[in-house]
């Protein structure tokens, strides 16, 4: 017999409900949820593909422990024995900070990976942070917290009420969006055109996005900070600067003016490659929209100037009025969000707290580059200790981070390495202990942070849709496990770990003057959580203490997670709405529109308004059917476009005698690799283009779909050593490249 169970899509940032068909304990079918609050329906290849997904035969079952060098299955406590065994000499040793933790792409999509990484550091005291943020979008959480104060206050565009969106090196009918969640992406773009509405691109590639835009334009990569200066500068010259009701919070109105005096449109035609008069075009077109919203992601993150991009724009939402009003760009207020705290003056934000032992690389957010992981491991030179252990929870650098032949040598020469992941993968392979944690159907799921960049307030919580397997552990008990291993309390029991978290929570609630439970006592607030097990009782918690929570009975009418238990398709929350002041964490209490950081770092903007790059340079591109590296072990998801292919223009490959299909060797900084050619229309001249998260070659590793497949890893290229320097973003977007064609392989 078969039945149906519901579950939050775990794949991409989309969050899309899901109906799951199961036949005992296998998912034989997954549909879009209809009744969702928040999706209605919408499902992508990857969310039809969940079972395949969860059943995924090269999935591991049980732990791995190295034993004389080779990774063998094993029992649950034997592997902890290994944890503690093979970790707290580290520690012990050489302290703390010898110890590093990676976090992957897959850590956000699962309440594990929320819940428990921050308990591990805290426990610990560990600075060596690093994770995929740094490949990704950390620009926007620097910019976030210089202008707002709070590194986690997004605003993101009002995607079903405005008349106009302008898209920066953002592609969401590729991605389904991202910092931007959005069931149903392309849908919401398709009835902002049906209703009158503008979509203009901003993308060297002429994606699917792209094609479906009003206007594409298509710059020089790397170029999108001087582009989106000029469009300030030209709301300044022209006199369209219209802050409307956000006038009473923001400063530095005047100072910005000046700053971007140098950046006309006519200075950075040449090295945008886009025409001064199209320039003045976009600004007065996004002035004049009754509303409207930029956005950028990607495609503007990973370059030279990543986070000067990143303030651009929202800075030109707030020179047009648009930030914080409906059909602009607003903050979400997720159902888990700290209780608010009234407006008002606020600690604000400081990056460089410390500083990388190797290259002194500045923290931002409390993370170090990812890019430098290799350097902190295998360099004995700088203060400090070396790297003489890492904890990697769902995270694969040796593919995702620049030069992973450097970083697979320097994981090999750990003294101790733990490896939270569901495969052996090119990263996890170099684990002395592997802890993989159960399919996606055995476990729960709520989306902490993805609530927190929702374009509609919602909340949605589901349980297993079907039980653990024998012999399988769930991730929330993996996570608690290896924080009582790390912290030399092996042994002890797992739910002491949600307990204190609880504790502490209620303890500092109760303190804070203006929460609703002020004064009240937290063991009789603690006897009031429901909830099946720990992390359920600390979702609990959080919903009560939340923005739209019972306050522990001070609003019966409130969530908590028996009402939400109650409401299986979500609960609708309302559109975004209009917050400021009370999102600002500034010192000054307002948006500070020129933070000292970001007018530092505008000199070398301005020094770029000469650069002109004479060779090929290099962009990424995202697959509808993968999410990064994870998915290229399920057949479904592969194949058709999906493909690891150079894409190269028409006339480039004419001029160089590459042929659609034939091989070409591309070389950068880093190393080279060797790709097949597609020759396409949809790059511009003197770029080319390969996919993020391939290179399923190396030995070592059970993946073997992708292995058949394997691609080239095209962060080889790169060696590091470019970054944006105010978020440590590593540069993986217009990178120099030479190619080179090479004979056809012979049968």
């Amino acid at each position: 017999m078969s039945r149906t169970a519901l579950r939050i899509c775990p794949l991409c940032e989309a969050t899309c409900g899901l109906t799951l068909t199961v036949e005992g304990t296998r998912v034989t079918g997954a549909r879009g949820d209809r009744d969702d609050v928040f999706s209605q329906g919408f499902v992508c290849p990857k969310g039809a593909s969940f079972g395949a997904v969860d059943a995924d035969p090269d999935r591991l079952r049980a732990p791995l422990v190295r034993r004389d060098g080779v990774l063998r299955e094993t029992g649950w406590e034997a592997a902890f024995d290994a944890v503690a065994a093979g970790l707290r000499p580290v520690v012990e040793r050489y302290g703390p900070q010898s110890v590093g933790v990676v976090l992957g792409n897959p850590t956000v999509h699962t309440m594990a990976g929320a819940l428990y990484p921050p308990v591990l550091l805290s426990a610990l005291g560990i600075r060596n942070l690093f994770t995929a943020s740094t490949l990704d979008q950390m620009p926007k959480h620097v910019s976030s917290g210089l202008l707002f104060g709070d590194a986690n206050a997004i605003p993101v565009p009002d995607l079903d009420r405005t008349d106009h969106l302008l898209l920066i090196g953002a592609n969401p009918l590729e991605s389904n969006g991202s910092l931007c969640t959005a069931p149903d992406f392309p849908g919401r773009l398709k009835a902002l055109k049906a209703r009158g509405g503008t979509l203009t691109v901003v993308d060297p590639r002429r994606t699917r996005t792209a094609r479906l835009a009003d206007r594409h334009i298509a710059p020089r990569p790397g170029t999108d900070a001087l582009l989106l200066a000029a469009m300030a500068h030209v709301l300044f010259d022209e006199d369209l600067a219209d802050l409307g009701d956000l006038a009473p919070h923001v400063q530095g109105v005047a100072e910005l003016r000046t700053a971007l005096a140098g950046f006309t449109p006519e200075a950075v035609a040449a090295a945008c490659d886009v025409d001064a008069s199209l320039v003045r075009t976009l600004a007065r077109e996004l002035a004049a929209a009754p509303t409207a919203a930029v956005y950028g992601r990607i495609g503007s993150c990973t370059v030279p100037h990543g986070t000067l991009a990143s303030w651009l724009v929202d800075v030109l939402n707030i020179l047009t009025g648009n930030l914080d009003r409906p059909g602009g760009a607003l903050f979400p207020q997720a159902a888990t969000a700290r209780t608010p705290r009234p407006a008002g003056p606020g600690r604000g934000f400081a990056l460089g707290r410390w500083r990388s032992r190797v290259s002194g690389h500045p923290e931002a957010k409390g993370e170090l580059p990812l890019a430098a992981l290799a350097e902190e491991i295998d360099t004995a030179t700088g203060e400090g200790t070396p790297l003489r252990a890492v904890i990697a929870f769902a995270a694969n650098p040796v593919l995702s981070a620049p030069d992973g032949d450097r970083l697979a040598k320097a994981l090999d020469s750990l003294d101790f390495m733990v490896a939270v992941d569901p495969y052996l993968n090119e990263t996890s392979r170099h684990a002395h202990v592997v802890l993989p944690p159960p399919p996606p159907a055995q476990t729960p799921h709520h989306d902490f942070a993805f609530n927190t960049l929702a374009v509609r307030n919602q909340v949605r919580y589901t349980r297993p849709a079907v039980p653990l397997e024998p012999g399988r552990m769930a991730e929330t008990e993996i996570m608690a496990r290896l924080v009582l291993a790390a912290t030399g309390r092996h042994g002890a029991d797992p739910s002491a770990v949600d307990a204190m978290v609880i504790e502490q929570s209620l303890e500092a609630a109760v303190g804070e003057p203006h929460s609703p439970v002020h004064g009240r006592d937290p063991g009789e607030l603690a006897a009031m959580l429901t909830g099946l097990d720990g992390p359920e009782r600390r979702l609990d918690l959080m919903l009560r203490l939340g923005p739209y929570g019972d306050g522990f009975g001070a609003r019966p009418d409130g969530l908590t997670l028996e009402k939400l238990l109650a409401h299986p398709h979500g609960i609708d929350l309302g559109p975004l709405r209009p917050r400021l002041p009370q999102p600002l964490k500034t010192r000054s209490g307002k948006v500070e529109l020129l933070p000292g950081p970001i007018a530092d770092d505008l000199p070398r903007l301005r020094a770029a308004l000469a650069e002109r790059p004479t060779g090929f340079v290099l962009v990424g591109r995202r697959h509808l059917r993968s999410n990064n590296s994870w998915m290229h072990n399920i057949p479904a998801l592969t194949g058709g476009t999906n493909r690891c292919t150079l894409h190269i223009h028409p006339e480039d490959a004419a001029r160089l005698g590459v042929r659609d299909g034939a091989p070409v060797r591309v070389k950068g900084a880093g190393g080279e690799v060797t790709a097949p050619a597609e020759v396409t229309g949809t790059v511009r001249q003197g770029v080319v283009s390969l996919p993020h998260g391939w290179g399923h070659d190396r030995p070592g590793t059970r993946l073997t779909h992708a292995a058949a497949d394997p691609g080239v890893n095209v962060n080889q290229l790169l060696d590091g050593s470019l970054l944006d320097p105010l978020s440590g973003t590593a540069v993986l977007n217009g990178v120099p490249v030479e190619l080179a064609p090479l004979p056809p392989t012979q049968p």
